[in-house]
């Protein structure tokens, strides 16, 4: 320890710093590398943003994901940040996962789900957490995503025609969707899939009037509400 003396304060902290380095493990600097660069993603334009989104579900469809980054290296390299690139709105249903069916990765979506894909009458929490990720996480594109084989609208089809309620809150969540199956009744081809899809527009065009956050960013060009039915069979998205 006497040794020390010889240097300065400022010789062993610059020989400690040089010392701590040789030691780090190569994995534990390129965590580091990767975290300087998670936090300067530049921004994305909307229509950039749904184009990785569609590339993503066709990888996702061809079996061939490139780019999960799901390990806790990536989760710790945005610990103290996010840059979500889109909000996801979409369905709570267990098959839905919108980060593997579009093939990305931590960070790179910020996702509210909910039973039906409702955003018409859900409340602030559904929008209150939409407006969050325009607001202050800067995401240019929303997408609506409803899925096929909906048991929510299911659920709504059947107690329409059976003048009927469910029990507790799952009453007031079927209500919620019911004028999608109104609105879309007569259409041709089948019954669910045009309640499914109609839906997801109800869901579109009610976040592009939103106020005060939404509707002002879409008329200024800054922000994208798009809307998507996702085939459980095929896994492809389809873009409204």
């Amino acid at each position: 320890m006497k040794n020390l003396s010889r240097f300065s304060r400022r010789e062993f902290v610059t020989l400690a710093a040089a010392g701590l380095s040789l030691a780090v493990p190569k994995g534990l600097l390129a965590f580091a590398q990767k975290e300087s660069t998670a936090k300067a993603r530049p921004p994305i334009s909307a229509d950039e943003a749904l184009r990785q989104l569609i590339e993503g579900n066709a990888r996702f469809v061809k079996g061939q994901p490139t780019n999960p980054r799901r390990s806790p290296e990536d989760f710790r390299a945005l610990a103290e940040a996010q840059y979500p690139e889109a909000v996801i709105v979409s369905c709570s249903d267990s098959r839905v996962a919108p980060e593997i069916l579009f093939d990305v990765g931590v960070g790179d979506i910020f996702v509210v789900r909910i039973a039906g894909n409702v955003v018409s009458g859900a409340g602030v929490t559904v929008k209150g957490s939409i407006e969050y990720g325009i607001a202050e996480l800067n995401a240019p594109l929303i997408v609506v995503l409803g899925h096929s084989g909906c048991g929510a609208l299911k659920a709504a089809i059947k107690h329409i025609d059976a003048k009927d309620s469910l029990p507790g809150a799952i009453d007031g969540l079927v209500e919620l969707i019911k004028p999608a199956v109104a609105q879309s009744k007569g259409e041709p081809g089948d019954a669910l899939e045009n309640a499914i899809r109609k839906n997801v527009e109800i869901g579109v065009e009610r976040l592009k009037e939103l106020q005060p956050i939404l509707a002002p960013r879409v008329k200024d060009g800054k922000l994208k509400v798009a809307g998507g039915v996702y085939d459980l069979r095929t896994g492809k998205v389809t873009i409204l």
